[in-house]
């Protein structure tokens, strides 16, 4: 049974980081990602650079990577402007944003809920209108750094207008790794009521360690595409103490464990973790690579004796 992996490393998983990375440093980590067997890359992001600094090459990343036969290559768009600068940089799919919690969205995106749906779907009719593809992102739907719990019936709503704006594909954000497995089987189980599960996708942070088996949970309920970051980077600017994305490293191994088909090479996968890691100058948070390196420095020391 296949899977797909969105790698949202260069994008979600850099904005986070105070050192701001050689943009050749980003277009080497997005080849080796593609490299890896990875289909589905958020490249960067459209975003003023005032907000998101480590991001202000945009455009340069983009013209500068050579793109991949069969790789899917997007970026985060805020407003058509936003658009235009994806749309001139080549790129075929944007993805849109907003929160399903007030506070949340007032504070990421300095606009209301009801102001911002119309943004929006702006932004999604042109983009549909120049031949592109847009997926929609929902952050706070498992819970809110200001408010707490949020109501299913907010994400409930924002799901169902994405959608019939023409966005394709809702990704579900546990924006601060709150969530635990009963409620995500709980929260998409609601949505799958209004929508088909294809047309939902997975995106949880490990603040609390419950990453994976929230990924677990939402495969159980149908799911089938999940977001990740290389490394486990990751993190919300306007999240307090949220930790990084789950890590494609760690997911993909344990999706391969259980007999899912990825597409990716996980030798190559790891090699990139290491590219960037190397590159921050400092250990990541992928367990998986973490083990990878014990692994390597027991066999350089022959082992036990």
């Amino acid at each position: 049974m296949k899977v797909k992996i969105v790698e949202v490393g260069p994008r979600d998983g850099l904005q986070n980081e105070t050192e701001i990375l050689p943009t050749e440093v980003k277009i080497q980590l997005i080849h080796k990602l593609a490299g890896a067997g990875l289909t589905s890359i958020e490249a960067t992001s459209f975003v003023s650079p005032r907000w998101i600094p480590q991001l202000a090459d945009a455009e340069e990343v983009l013209t500068g990577i050579e793109r991949r036969p069969g790789v899917v290559y997007s970026a985060l768009v805020p407003n058509l402007r936003g658009l235009e600068r994806a749309r001139a940089s080549g790129l075929t799919e944007v993805a849109v944003f907003m929160s399903a919690s007030e506070t949340h969205n007032r504070k990421n995106i300095n606009k209301s809920i009801e102001d911002t749906l119309p943004v929006l779907q702006e932004v999604t009719r042109e983009a549909i209108a120049l031949g592109m593809r847009v997926r929609g992102y929902v952050s706070t739907v498992f819970g809110c750094p200001y408010e707490g719990k949020v109501p299913i019936e907010n994400s409930r709503r924002i799901v169902r207008e994405l959608l019939t704006m023409g966005v394709y594909e809702v990704s579900l954000g546990d924006t601060i790794g709150v969530a635990t497995p009963k409620q995500v089987l709980e929260v998409c189980e609601v949505l799958a009521q209004d929508v088909p599960t294809r047309q939902l996708a997975g995106h949880f942070h490990n603040t609390r360690g419950t990453g994976l088996a929230n990924v677990l949970a939402a495969l159980e309920a149908g799911i089938r595409t999940f977001d990740s970051s290389i490394g486990g980077l990751g993190g919300c600017p306007y999240a307090p103490g949220a930790a990084g994305n789950i890590s494609t490293e760690d997911l993909v191994y344990m999706l391969h464990g259980m007999d899912y088909d990825t597409g990716i090479d996980q030798t190559r996968l790891l090699e990139a973790g290491l590219y960037v890691q190397k590159q921050l100058g400092r250990e990541l948070d992928s367990k998986v690579l973490k083990a990878h390196q014990v692994a390597k420095q027991f066999d350089e020391i022959g082992g036990c004796r």
